[in-house]
């Protein structure tokens, strides 16, 4: 299957969706290689509001991860996932916020560029966000690597693959 067919399969199966849908979707989502987050799998979950495309989903991750956009209950923050308009803490910019054109596929991207990318202005785990930013080949990366050790035991990964939905 191209890439392109796998895109307009997504499409129809979302289009779907929005005539039945459904609670969420589960995810797993590999650390990016060469990151403090290479080998890491994380389970997460995206719950879609009725009035979805219109609003976003939430994405929530069930693995545990250490991370300052993603806080200690496991919901992410990053700007795509914020409601339409401004922001109610003015750092970002309301084009940055979600877009009904956004799709699975844009936000997984967003999440896994998110992982080794941090944004320092809007942390959702302050303590990370800390260690991010002073301590960050320290403590920082030391409680990342146990969060992969977990999760490798876990999932006993040997391959990598960027997403997968099912």
């Amino acid at each position: 299957m191209t890439e392109l067919q796998s895109a307009l399969l997504l499409q129809r199966q979302l289009a779907g969706l929005n005539k039945n849908p459904v609670e969420g979707f589960s995810a797993v989502i590999i650390g990016p290689p060469d990151t403090f987050y290479e080998g890491d799998v994380f389970q997460a979950h995206l719950t879609f509001p009725k009035d979805y495309p219109l609003r976003p989903p939430k994405m929530k991750f069930v693995t545990e991860i250490w991370h300052p956009n993603v806080d200690k209950n496991g919901d992410a923050c990053i700007s795509i996932l914020h409601e339409p308009g401004e922001g109610k803490y003015g750092y970002e910019k309301p084009e940055e916020h979600w877009l009904p054109i956004h799709t699975v596929e844009t936000i997984t991207i967003s999440v896994i560029s998110m992982l080794p990318d941090p944004n320092g202005d809007s942390p959702a785990n302050v303590d990370a966000a800390k260690e991010w930013r002073e301590d960050r080949n320290g403590e920082f990366e030391r409680k990342v690597a146990r969060c992969v050790r977990k999760s490798k035991r876990l999932f006993h990964v040997t391959s990598f693959k960027l997403l997968k939905l099912h």
